[in-house]
């Protein structure tokens, strides 16, 4: 376990080890069990307890390895139905939890042991700390003792009067309801910490009281007692809150979902999960200090890997922002058995930093980019390595080696994605005039290293000139200063991770409130994907108020997600404030914040409501999520009068046309007013608005056109996407599907190019000229994509799947066991197809139909 510093609040890296390793270890820090079990002056400040949640009471032993040997459970413990067994579980990991919640209840105690002899002194002629001092380092301590007291107090009982009727989920929500109490603690803990280092410097007698705090063992261990610092028990509760909530998904996981405890222990999760966001949004998450040669202490804000541009070149560097400066390094290739080492490549000071343009003519230099379908390319080589990897583990024979080897060149990829999918420029200056240029995945990362390089810049620094001596210290101290350790690939996750979601996340964003100014006020909504973050969905800008009430609804696609960022942004409409970069007018970003998306909170077929909080701010929204299968099926409508879920040739005999109203009306509109809008067919369109347009459509509204007129473009947009996704058969047919995905493999390209021809003749007549329709409307979109960002490829993986994902008959016959393996396989052969043909020449309906091409192939 690395030790803390004392001086400052450590970044709570235990929100990155709840929100994307479940793996429940016993404190989340990597290190030296050995290590761990003593305190800074060397004295043993625990006997070897595993108190990890899933754990039973029992102290564990120590194999010959030094490892911690479980203790075994009892016999028959997990036999019977699967409830049963859940239970059972359940009441293990209860166990196990209140065995730890002893321990700290007694860290607590020693803590606090010592407060009323101090204050008993405090008041006399020669006291030991003042009464202000004594206040500063036991703040809070007393209530959050007396909470734990009352909470294991409450729960023991019920475990050990033990049966399937037993409920805790109320104890679980009541302490959850405390966690302003916490919030209170960790704002004065680094206050706390300073004060105990300066009494201790200054008074020898609170020195030796501070350093040999008594700590009581469990019951079981026979008056068994521990010594420990002060310093390392007032950290304590800030490890407890993870704890806490690392063991509510345990019992989550282990609760059936119409037990009355469910619901309870989704709320406690809910509560303490937005807590330890908010808190690792709200506090300076300085981790450790480096001292200079002059005495100062340097601490480390902030740590990540990101991509700068040099030489028009993309290269991956990990960027440390220290109190006064910024430092870009690379690691450096080591021989096999050596100690990493970064390499520094530049620094600047904070007070030489500036964000402004210092050149009027300086402009994005060229930088060297893969082409869209490049990159997709990589999503599917990534998706297709993951299949293999899952095949290799079940398949059991040579299974290491295999898998080595799969995950080895997994990762070669996903870095390569990493490296080449940014896009969004952060540029940064110097007083000389000297830029740098990184690529940023997201808005939302941007704004947070702005923010926090910003707000160190309010501070009175001074320019600091290092010598090579000291830049070489300070470069050889990274490597243990850091808190960001590998890229974010999946091959550097553990196994046991979540994969994260595939499917679909429906999001109401309700309102904003918290605004002290009227202001033109979006949010935007962005999720992650592969790694890195994608902006999804664009709510309209409320103009003039304090309190926005958009209430819209979106549809996001989610890849392997696993969070759910939004942002919320003030319109500027001056032109003047042109971003070079990007050549975008610069939308001032009022708050963000974000939640994990949990499989077991969001994946019930209700509504959840939630709020984020973001610098005095409070978006409200509620999401539900649809997993990918059931999301796309293709339902046939009960009601043949209208045209959603109705068959084209249906359609288009009672309307008398080639190509449906509903198709020829979207594709004007968007065609007229929005083939200049930035992400046309990828952002979500509001649901409510699209609802509307479907059920005006199907109603054959007379004021139809009105609605289309005023309607904003994306729910348009999204209308036409949900039509055709909605057919009873795709566009090209469930007949035609295995020869399409036959005929764009083939490696020929007259064969393919006959091929895909004659599947295009065999189309019936009013499919084959509804998709010649929509393939010139979209090659006149991806004309616009200086404008749009909308690329033939952009549009081919957005409408591919939708114009051929078979009927839910025909996917059925394909079993996929694995939610990662449709993108892989299917949905990208989809693209291909539609790719195939929006990068041919034009086709002609007549054209094709006097070639007389003779094809043998049986479609």
């Amino acid at each position: 376990m690395e030790h803390l510093s004392t001086r400052e609040l450590p970044r709570l890296s235990w929100i990155d080890t709840l929100y994307s390793n479940f793996n429940y270890n016993t404190d989340g820090y990597e290190g030296d069990p050995a290590e761990d079990r003593k305190s800074q002056d060397g004295s043993e400040t625990m006997p070897f307890i595993d108190e990890s949640p899933t754990m039973s009471p029992h102290l564990c032993a120590r194999g010959q390895d030094g490892e911690a040997v479980s203790p075994t459970p009892p016999e028959g413990l997990l036999s019977g139905g699967d409830i049963e067994k859940g239970l059972e579980m359940k009441k293990l990991v209860l166990s196990g939890f209140l065995a730890s919640e002893e321990i700290y209840i007694n860290q607590l105690e020693a803590l606090l042991l010592p407060m009323k002899p101090l204050k008993a002194t405090a008041t006399t002629s020669k006291p030991v700390l003042t009464v202000e001092q004594i206040d500063t380092i036991f703040f809070m301590i007393q209530d959050i003792f007396e909470i734990h007291k009352e909470f294991y107090d409450a729960l023991s009982p019920h475990i050990q009067q033990w049966d399937e009727k037993v409920t805790v989920g109320h104890l679980f929500q009541k302490l959850a309801s405390k966690l302003g109490v916490y919030k209170a603690f960790v704002d004065n803990y680094k206050l706390a910490v300073e004060m105990v280092e300066k009494c201790s410097q200054a008074n020898i007698q609170f020195q030796k009281i501070s350093e040999n705090l008594k700590v009581k063992g469990p019951k079981e261990s026979k008056d068994c007692t521990a010594t420990a610092t002060m310093e390392a028990l007032l950290y304590k509760p800030i490890d407890r809150v993870t704890r806490s909530t690392l063991v509510l998904h345990d019992l989550l996981k282990h609760t059936p979902k119409d037990h009355p405890d469910f619901p309870l222990l989704q709320d406690a999760l809910r509560i303490s999960q937005n807590f330890l966001s908010s808190i690792n949004e709200e506090i300076d998450p300085r981790r450790t200090a480096v001292t200079t040669p002059k005495g100062e202490a340097r601490q480390l804000v902030k740590d990540g890997f990101l991509v700068e541009v040099s030489e028009g070149t993309r290269k991956l560097r990990h960027v440390f922002l220290f109190t006064d400066l910024l430092l870009c390094a690379k690691m450096k290739k080591t021989a096999v058995g050596r100690h990493q080492q970064y390499e520094c490549k530049w620094y600047i000071p904070l007070a030489d930093l500036s964000f402004q343009t210092l050149d009027e003519s300086d402009s994005l230099p060229h930088v060297q980019t893969l082409a869209e379908h490049e990159i997709e390319e990589m999503k599917i080589k990534i998706s297709s390595i993951k299949s293999e990897i899952q095949k290799e583990k079940k398949a059991q024979k040579g299974q290491s080696r295999n898998v080595d080897r799969l995950r080895k060149k997994m990762n070669e990829q996903e870095s390569c994605l990493l490296l080449n999918s940014p896009t969004i420029p952060f540029r940064i200056h110097n007083k000389h005039g000297k830029s740098y240029l990184f690529l940023l995945s997201s808005d939302y990362e941007r704004s947070e290293w702005r923010e926090s390089i910003q707000k160190l810049q309010k501070k009175d620094l001074l320019a600091c000139v290092l010598s090579s001596v000291e830049l070489q210290v300070l470069t050889g101290s990274c490597f243990k200063l850091r808190t960001v350790h590998n890229i974010p690939v999946t091959s550097n996750k553990d196994d046991e991770e979540s994969p994260g979601l595939y499917g679909f996340l429906h999001v109401i964003v309700h309102k904003a409130t918290g605004f002290k100014e009227s202001a033109n006020l979006y949010c935007t909504l962005e999720v992650d994907s592969f790694g890195y973050f994608v902006s999804k969905a664009k709510t309209r800008v409320f103009r003039d108020t304090t309190e926005p009430q958009w209430n819209e609804e979106f549809e996001i696609e989610l890849e392997g997600s696993q969070c759910l960022r939004i942002l919320c942004y003030e319109k500027c409409y001056d032109k003047s404030k042109l971003n070079k970069d990007d050549n975008e007018i610069v939308d001032k970003i009022m708050g963000k914040g974000q939640v994990q998306l949990d499989p077991q909170t969001v994946q019930s077929k209700n509504w959840h409501m939630d709020v984020i909080e973001m610098n005095g701010i409070k978006v409200e929204f509620s999401m539900k999520f649809t997993s990918r299968d059931l999301s796309l099926k293709r339902t046939p409508s009960k009601k043949q009068s209208g045209v959603f879920g109705v068959k084209i040739s249906v359609v288009t005999k009672r309307e008398r046309s080639k190509v449906p109203y509903i198709v020829r009306q979207c594709i004007e509109e968007v065609e007229k007013r929005g083939i200049d809008e930035v992400g046309i067919y990828r952002i979500s369109g509001v649901a409510t608005d699209i609802q509307a347009l479907k059920a005006a459509f199907d109603a054959n509204t007379k004021d139809i056109l009105m609605m289309l007129s005023d309607m904003d473009i994306n729910a348009i947009a999204g209308t036409l996407k949900l039509y055709f996704r909605e057919l009873p058969e795709p566009l090209l047919t469930d007949r035609l599907y295995p020869a399409f995905m036959e005929g764009i493999s083939l490696s020929d390209p007259a064969a393919k190019e006959n091929c895909m021809m004659h599947l295009l003749r065999s189309l019936p007549d009013p499919n084959l000229i509804t998709f010649l329709t929509l393939l010139e409307h979209l090659k006149r979109v991806a004309e616009k994509e200086p404008i749009n960002k909308m690329s033939l490829h952009n549009l081919a993986t957005v409408f591919g799947p939708t114009l051929l994902r078979p009927s839910e008959s025909e996917s059925s016959k394909a079993q996929i066991t694995l939610a990662s393996d449709i993108w892989s396989h299917d949905v990208m052969a989809q693209v291909q197809v539609l790719l195939y043909y929006l990068q041919h020449p034009p086709i002609s309906f007549a054209e094709l139909k006097k070639n007389t091409l003779y094809f043998s192939t049986d479609v």
